[in-house]
């Protein structure tokens, strides 16, 4: 299988180890965020040793040169990994066997951004899934997903580590069946589940001294906000400057 990779982060590192060592698989091409959105980009370049021809800049996917460039190389699928640009229908039909996505979250719950802070908020479920990809936000057909148990204790940082895990297992376990072509399809239907953007956590994360709280909703609240070095939630002081509050939860029977 002729493989293009769009990485970033840990994931994309591993997802790009798994590729460069499967025997049916070629990774033609490799797509990563310019240098200040790139994490783990050396290490994704690392393990796929490809010429600088075939390292494409993210954040140029509309011009019309850079495609010309990646239709060249005549790729058969392609796979996003924790990629953080929007691909459109043009990017999207260079693929015959269309594009993938690999999306840390139970679809449909927790389409977009943050799946890791709105599973522990809103209490819906949390996993891993693997999924075509349309011009619709994480919105095409499931390939395989796996949910993840959300704990009382669980953080952001915590629920996302776990994330991290499943997301390249669910991956690696399917590969093969896209590879052959048996692996099934299961259509989403667009009026279920959750869809959450970047933006949605400003209106949790400024704590109202004043106003009342459920105690669960508060504590979810600051569990799920909390991920250092991320500024998480706060509240304002007298002065009107933010205090930011991070949580740590531990059973009794780890104290």
């Amino acid at each position: 299988m002729r493989v293009l990779l769009l990485a970033n982060n840990w994931v994309g590192w591993k997802v790009a180890e798994f590729l460069a060592g499967h025997r049916d698989t070629e990774v033609v091409g490799v797509i990563v965020h310019p240098d200040l959105k790139r994490k783990y980009g050396d290490e994704i370049l690392k393990a796929l040793s490809l010429p600088a021809s075939r390292v494409f800049d993210g954040s140029k996917l509309q011009e019309q040169k850079v495609l010309s460039e990646i239709q060249e190389l005549k790729p058969e699928i392609g796979i996003s990994v924790f990629f953080d640009y929007i691909l459109k229908k043009e990017f999207l039909d260079i693929f015959p066997k269309g594009c993938i996505n690999i999306h840390p979250a139970y679809l449909p719950y927790n389409r977009g951004s943050y799946p890791n802070i709105f599973s522990i908020i809103d209490g819906t479920p949390a996993g891993a899934t693997v999924h075509f990809m349309t011009d619709g936000i994480d919105m095409g057909d499931i390939i395989a997903r796996k949910e993840v148990p959300v704990e009382l204790t669980d953080t952001g940082e915590s629920l996302y580590r776990k994330l991290e895990g499943v997301s390249i297992e669910v991956f690696q376990n399917v590969w093969s069946k896209l590879i052959d072509g048996t692996a099934q399809r299961i259509p989403q239907n667009p009026a279920e589940g959750t869809v959450h953007r970047y933006k949605d956590t400003e209106a949790i994360d400024t704590i109202d001294l004043q106003k009342s709280y459920n105690a669960q909703h508060l504590i979810n609240i600051l569990r799920a906000r909390t991920f250092p070095p991320y500024k998480g939630a706060y509240f304002l002081d007298e002065n009107g400057e933010k205090v930011y509050i991070r949580v740590q939860l531990l059973r009794e029977n780890e104290l």
